[in-house]
């Protein structure tokens, strides 16, 4: 947990062009009942798929 938010997954920004998976996988996390966001990590230059409650276990 960090700051109050537990991080579900975390993917590098350089994906491929009009690749979201961040996006995808908190859709996918949406539809599964957890309030899940996308935030981006300036220092790992990475996007993290978060919740800001521990409503859910992390993955990675």
């Amino acid at each position: 947990m960090i700051n109050g938010r537990v991080v579900l997954q975390r993917f590098p920004a350089g994906g491929p062009r009009g690749s979201w998976p961040a996006e995808e996988f908190a859709r996918r996390a949406r539809q599964d009942g957890q309030p899940a966001e996308v935030v981006m990590d300036l220092a790992s230059d990475a996007f993290l798929v978060i919740v800001r409650e521990a409503l859910a276990e992390p993955v990675g």
